[in-house]
């Protein structure tokens, strides 16, 4: 499997870019914007959209660097890559800290979330490090960090065959959702369920963006459209509408067919994984929506999602001051209007100025590169 150099899918980028500020509101429980986030409208949530995009440009980025330097330049790179999202935990973690412990004391408040280590001293901090033990809200980076450090199994596996590590993927999936204990340990979870995005489950979803970005290869970017999957795909989106909308806090009569538990999150139910592939196959099967994503009006989610581990982090620290501003100021829409406006006006502005910076690089590159001579 020889994997060559493809332009840019701008549709990864805006719906990971939106994935961004949903993942934004919905840190922020108290946040009226987060009634029209995805997860009022189905079984999944903006988690699935980012998993399955890490696995779509994971395989974009890392697959064709195994392909044409090797796999000691492949681990290379995925490895420099860990360490930069292991960074970045860090470095939220000791800030979420240190603005929990100054705002609540400011303003007497009690600290939530941080307490095991605002109030354990050091060795909750160290297990924490150390990704024992993972905070609310702080789980999703570390999350991605076992995801990439599996891709170079996944991705020789599926040199051989991707129905085979596909069937492999699901199989580890299937035996977690039989025996969920089978997960990381999670030293601040109480009930002792570990993590609370199962690695071991959610590597199929991770598997499953790496083997759509192998199929888009093979069809020009587009998913072939067959009526029978097509109509499969609404209705089902249709279902989980029905069965998973917030009618009850959209002040409407519900419209559920039957009772039907909450899908489980953590493990990665099977209803949450259709969900997100019916969503999927009408999005990457959709020309209205590939001449859409090329639009420029959309370039600022664009660059959200191009530089997702800046805006990540940034998403998260805004949602960690939403949710004190909350607490401390009330929830009333002017303090809502503040905070989500500000909030993802600086997430843009952020991103923008990288990019802004990237192409400024790329511009003095070209500028400061030699001419070659052309015998006459």
């Amino acid at each position: 499997m020889q994997l060559t150099k493809q332009p840019r899918d701008p549709r990864v980028d805006i719906f990971r870019g939106l994935a961004l500020w949903m993942i934004f509101v919905d840190h922020m429980p108290s946040d009226q914007l987060n009634l029209i986030t995805m997860h009022n409208f189905g079984f999944a949530d903006a988690a699935e959209v980012f998993v399955l995009l890490a696995g779509f440009s994971s395989m974009a980025a890392y697959g064709r660097a195994f392909s044409e330097h090797g796999s000691a330049e492949g681990i290379r790179r995925i490895a420099l890559r860990c360490l930069k999202i292991y960074a970045a935990q860090i470095i939220l973690l000791l800030l979420t800290l240190l603005v929990v412990q100054l705002w609540t004391s400011h303003y007497d408040l009690e600290p939530r979330g941080m307490t095991p280590i605002l109030q354990g001293g050091v060795k909750p901090l160290r297990q924490a490090v150390t990704l024992r033990a993972l905070p609310e809200y702080l789980d999703i980076l570390p999350l991605y960090i076992v995801l990439l450090a599996m891709f170079p199994l996944l991705f020789v596996a599926m040199r051989r065959s991707v129905a085979l590590a596909l069937g492999a993927s699901a199989a580890l999936w299937g035996l977690v959702l039989l025996y969920p204990r089978i997960n990381l340990p999670n030293l601040f979870d109480p009930d002792g369920n570990g993590w609370y995005f199962d690695p071991f489950s959610w590597q199929f979803l991770f598997a499953i963006g790496m083997a759509l970005s192998l199929l888009l290869r093979h069809v020009n970017g587009m998913l072939p459209r067959r009526w029978p999957i097509t109509a499969a795909a609404v209705l089902y989106l249709l279902f989980a509408l029905l069965q998973g909308g917030a009618w009850k806090d959209w002040g409407l009569p519900s419209l559920q067919l039957f009772d039907l538990p909450a899908p489980d999150k953590s493990h990665e139910s099977v209803i949450r994984i259709l969900d997100i592939l019916a969503l999927s196959y009408l999005v990457l099967g959709s020309p209205a929506l590939f001449r859409l994503a090329r639009q420029r009006w959309l370039r600022p989610l664009e660059a959200c999602g191009k530089n997702s581990l800046v805006i990540f982090s940034l998403c998260t620290i805004f949602a960690v001051f939403g949710r004190l501003s909350f607490r401390t100021f009330g929830a009333e829409w002017p303090m809502q209007l503040a905070v989500n406006g500000l909030g993802i006006g600086l997430m843009i502005a952020a991103a923008l100025w990288l990019e802004q910076r990237r192409d400024s690089a790329k511009r003095r590159v070209s500028v400061t590169q030699p001419v070659a001579m052309v015998p006459k």
